[in-house]
C-alpha cells in the first residue's frame, strides 16, 4: 500500500484517477482528482472502511428532455445519489460518512441565458442535499473567482483543494469549456459527455 503521507500533491495527482463532469468514482486506495470551475465536487469518506468517493456535477438538477437519460449524471441530484449508492454498495454506512465539498467558482458569465449564478446554485444545492441526508460537511471551499484542482486520497480521507490562478490554467479557456457544457445541457445534452477538462 502506498504511503500517501510521504508524497507531494504533484505525485498524488500523477497517481490519481481523473473524473470529468457527470462522473463519479469510489476508491479504497487510488487517489481521485478533478478540475472545477462553476461545477461542484463532493467527496464522501467512511473512516471505518477507509473508503472514499468523489463526484463532479454541472447543474443542481436536469430538466426532463430527449437526452435526459444519457446525461442525467451531469445534474447534482442524480450524481449525488449515484455517489452515495456506490459508497453504500461497497459497505459504507451513511451515519459514518463525512463530506468535503468544493467548487462553484464564478467562471461562467452570469449574464448568459439560463446561467444565472450557476456556481452559487451548485454550492447551495450541495449544502442542502448533504444536510437533508444527514451527512456533515467537515471542510469546504466554495464560490469566488477561481477554478479549483481537487485531489482526494481515499486511504486517509484527505482532500486537497488548490485555487488555480490564470497563471496556471487559462481561466478564459475553462470558462469557455464550462459554458459549452452548459449550452449543451440547454440545447443538445448528448454532446456533453464527450468533452474533457483536465489539468496535467
Amino acid at each position: 500500500m502506498t504511503d500517501y503521507a510521504t508524497l507531494s500533491t504533484r505525485d498524488i495527482e500523477r497517481l490519481s484517477r481523473n473524473i470529468k463532469p457527470g462522473e463519479w468514482a469510489v476508491e479504497g486506495e487510488r487517489p481521485i482528482s478533478t478540475l472545477l470551475g462553476s461545477c461542484v465536487a463532493v467527496c464522501l469518506y467512511d473512516a471505518a472502511l477507509r473508503l472514499a468517493g468523489m463526484n463532479h456535477f454541472m447543474l443542481p438538477q436536469m430538466k426532463k428532455g430527449t437526452h435526459a437519460d444519457e446525461d442525467v449524471l451531469l445534474a447534482g441530484d442524480a450524481c449525488m445519489e449515484a455517489l452515495l449508492n456506490a459508497m453504500l454498495q461497497r459497505g459504507a454506512a451513511k451515519h459514518r460518512m463525512r463530506a468535503k465539498a468544493f467548487g462553484g467558482g464564478a467562471v461562467i458569465d452570469a449574464t448568459a441565458p439560463g446561467m444565472l449564478a450557476v456556481g452559487k446554485r451548485n454550492a447551495d444545492f450541495a449544502h442542502e442535499w448533504l444536510e437533508r441526508e444527514g451527512i456533515p460537511i467537515v471542510a469546504s471551499d466554495f464560490l469566488g473567482p477561481w477554478s479549483r484542482k481537487i485531489l482526494l486520497v481515499p486511504a486517509t480521507g484527505d482532500a486537497y483543494c488548490k485555487r488555480v490562478t490564470s497563471g496556471l490554467i487559462s481561466q478564459e479557456s475553462l470558462r469557455r469549456e464550462e459554458l459549452a457544457y452548459a449550452e449543451s445541457l440547454l440545447n443538445k445534452p448528448a454532446t456533453v459527455a464527450n468533452k474533457k477538462i483536465e489539468l496535467f
